[in-house]
């Protein structure tokens, strides 16, 4: 006689081990971020004030298009353009359709330029 009982083994259910995949695929596609994002320093302008010592560029951005002084520039080539000038002061207008991202990819592109300060005109 067996001391020992005959065990039968029952087949695995695949319904709990589907529920917890889906769950964690959820979960890491909720809490993950698939764009990248960077920080913009924007501050508000301050109160008028007297004429500026140095010279003011002039920077017209538009949705496919950047015009630096009236003269057409590439968002590549923008900080050179700033490199070899002496002016500190920037002012920015942005055209009606400008995109919150456009504006984002030329501030990122300024701020390569270290005591660069801007402002930024918005369409009315």
């Amino acid at each position: 006689m067996s001391l020992r009982a005959k065990y039968r083994r029952r087949a695995l259910s695949m319904t709990s081990l589907i529920d917890v995949i889906f769950l964690l695929l959820l979960f890491f596609m909720l809490t993950s971020t698939f764009s990248k994002f960077s920080e913009l320093d924007l501050a508000a302008s301050g109160a008028a004030g007297a004429a500026s010592d140095g010279g003011v560029l002039f920077l017209q951005v538009a949705p496919d298009s950047l015009r630096l002084n009236a003269k057409p520039v590439d968002l590549t080539d923008l900080p050179a353009r700033l490199d070899s000038d002496e002016e500190k002061k920037l002012v920015l207008s942005l055209a009606p359709e400008v995109t919150s991202q456009r504006l984002a990819d030329v501030l990122v592109a300024l701020r390569t330029r270290p005591g660069l300060k801007y402002t930024i005109l918005t369409p009315s």
